[in-house]
């Protein structure tokens, strides 16, 4: 999970299979892990590994906004709505360069240094680095030649952003991959300015709370999930600690490990996936910053990702509820844009309006998304719909594309051959009261994005035929066990699910209140009944 080498671009063959010409994009979302940063927290500095890393040379040129208030020069005209004498108050930058502070001898504080004795350029903890900011910068650039140089789907300038979602979690690093990102996709030399104002817009980027946070799985604000989490982390140390992988594991680790947890450990301190985060984040990056050598061992480094997937992942795969809670408001978010936007160009084809309010960045005209998050975005996405390779982890600056596509000849095709069968309504209804199927929340919602398919009516069902969604994972296409079924594809190629299949998958495990549904259910079992159906992700 340290660095993704991209792969080489696509052949024209390739870009004419992956995009054929019966099929016309209709929108892109993007969801990416933030680039390289540095450990979440100092590890092994008993093998030599400095705790301060000097590759951020960002904190250098920080800058703040600062208000001017100018309202006691009396010379100036009295402001008719505030009342104020003087000019108007107004913001400007403030440039700083950031040191970091930490204890040293008998508590007293002192500069942090990096290996090399360096006060500058160092990083915080979990922060994103150099090499993390052109990485990300360099997914753009990937970006920009797919989207707009080979396919034509974006403009190669804009004057504005409203047919763009920018989204980020409230990490730093996530937010400023993101940036990066957008930048190198629409780099200043192709923003034009409004010719209405002059000016080019700023871009909105959205943000979340900590309590309403769903880009990643959020067990530090859903009590539900925390308890899950817990459970599943535990059924990992019970099936895996006392086995031959753990063994060799100790035989690699184990003289490095602290005296008071003497023994690598899925439950250990360090738990095996902070040993995991330290070896991937220090091979990402320079000789300064580097372990021992058998630090890296190839076997020992599969064996930890094997373990923590199973850890950090499992529960998506095979509960219900873990998807709900921890994917599944997410993926709701996800359909809904794309629902909206079928919905749009329907409504354009049959000549109805198709005005939107663009200061709404869920409105119906969204075209592409970026938003920035983690690795347990992209694997918690991938293993509720059964597409995870449960070995692996993703690698800094992995993404996922999921594209929504139009057959280009149907202008109302018929709904017959993709119909998608219901689930059967049993024990998870009657248990989690408000989920994903409740018919009394389904029955009045509010057109068809967050309606559940079994709820919706053929008028309704008919709005998303001809509709087709394809993920790419790091540039691979994925398929989905749940669009295999027929009538659930595109003919030919079972990657491309019908809009109305994958909806329907999704709608199994997407909350009706995400919140309420956070608080219930806290005193029962935290793994699923032997009898828990079987899931919407495979056939």
């Amino acid at each position: 999970m340290t660095s993704l080498t991209p792969r080489p671009p696509y052949t024209d063959d390739e870009l004419q299979k992956l995009y054929p010409p019966g099929l016309q994009l209709q929108q892109v979302q993007i969801l990416m892990r933030h680039g390289e940063r540095t450990p979440v927290t100092a590890r092994f500095q008993n093998a030599g590994l400095k705790p301060f890393w000097p590759y951020c040379a960002s904190v250098r040129q920080m800058r703040s906004i600062m208000l001017d208030y100018n309202g006691q020069n009396k010379n100036k005209p009295q402001d008719p709505i505030t009342g104020k004498t003087g000019d108007k108050d107004h913001f400007h930058t403030v440039e700083w360069k950031r040191r970091l502070e930490t204890f040293g001898p008998n508590d007293e504080p002192v500069v942090a240094k990096g290996p090399g004795n360096e006060l500058d350029d160092v990083c915080d903890f979990g922060a994103l680095t150099d090499l993390g900011r052109q990485s990300t910068s360099r997914l753009g650039m990937r970006l920009r030649k797919l989207y707009v140089d080979r396919l034509g789907f974006l403009p190669e300038t804009i004057t504005s952003t409203d047919e763009f979602y920018l989204r980020s979690t409230n990490v730093p690093r996530a937010l400023e991959s993101m940036h990066q990102t957008f930048q190198a996709l629409y780099p200043p030399s192709s923003r034009e300015a409004d010719p209405k104002t002059g000016k080019f817009p700023v871009p909105t980027v959205l943000t979340r709370g900590p309590g309403d946070e769903t880009l990643y799985p959020n067990d530090g604000n859903c009590r539900r999930f925390a308890a899950l989490s817990r459970a599943f982390a535990q059924r990992a140390a019970d099936r895996w600690n006392a086995t031959e992988e753990m063994e060799y594991l100790n035989k690699v680790y184990g003289k490095w490990m602290p005296a008071n947890s003497p023994r690598v450990a899925v439950d250990s301190r360090p738990r095996l996936s902070g040993i995991m985060d330290t070896v991937n984040a220090s091979l990402a990056h320079g000789p300064e910053t580097r372990l021992p050598e058998e630090f890296y061992d190839y076997k020992a480094r599969k064996i930890m990702e094997m373990i923590a997937s199973d850890e950090w992942f499992a529960g998506f795969n095979e509960s219900r509820e873990y998807r709900m809670l921890g994917m599944g408001a997410l993926l709701g978010d996800v359909v809904g844009r794309m629902v909206s936007r079928a919905e749009r160009t329907n409504s354009s084809s049959s000549g109805a309006s198709t005005k939107s309010d663009t200061s709404d960045p869920s409105a119906s005209d969204i075209k592409f998304g970026l938003s920035g998050c983690h690795d347990t975005t992209l694997a918690g996405m991938l293993s509720s719909l059964g597409a995870h390779d449960s070995s692996s982890w993703p690698p800094f600056t992995s993404h996922i594309a999921i594209e929504l596509f139009r057959k280009a000849d149907s202008n109302s095709p018929s709904s017959g051959d993709m119909a998608v069968t219901p689930a059967k309504r049993g024990w998870w209804e009657s248990m989690f009261p408000g989920s994903a199927v409740s018919s009394s929340n389904q029955k009045g919602a509010s057109g068809i994005c967050r309606k559940s398919t079994e709820y919706l009516t053929s008028s309704e069902k008919s709005k998303l035929d001809g509709y087709y969604v394809r993920m790419r994972y790091n540039d691979e296409p994925v398929t989905i066990p749940g669009c295999k079924a027929p009538g659930n594809h595109l003919e030919g190629d079972e990657s491309f699910c019908t809009l109305s299949a994958f909806k329907s998958i999704v709608d199994k495990f997407t909350p009706q209140d995400w919140k309420q549904q956070c608080r219930m259910n806290v005193d029962q079992p935290a793994t699923p009944p032997s009898g828990e159906p079987e899931w919407a992700g495979h056939p």
